[in-house]
């Protein structure tokens, strides 16, 4: 079983992203390297959520081929409606 420890590591972890998501938001990038930056550390964030939380990491391989298409899939959408937003 892991350990406390290992969960609050990956909670702060979360924790940061989830701060400089915020603060790139704030920062006055222009737009598509602002989105580049959010979507690159919500897709980091998915994936440490779904292998540790849960518990991706120990289940067969398939299951976690199955939940990347899925995340790959929510990536393609979420670009495409990004274009509508200009």
């Amino acid at each position: 079983m892991v350990s406390t420890k290992f969960y609050t590591a990956i909670y702060v972890v979360l924790f940061v992203s989830a701060t400089i998501q915020v603060l790139v938001e704030f920062a006055g990038l222009a737009y598509w390297t602002a989105f580049g930056i959010i979507i690159a550390l919500s897709a980091a964030k998915a994936v440490l959520v779904a292998a540790y939380f849960q518990h991706l990491r120990w289940e067969p391989r398939s299951l976690t081929y199955l939940v990347g298409i899925g995340l790959v899939a929510a990536l393609a959408l979420t670009v495409a409606a990004s274009y509508s937003l200009l």
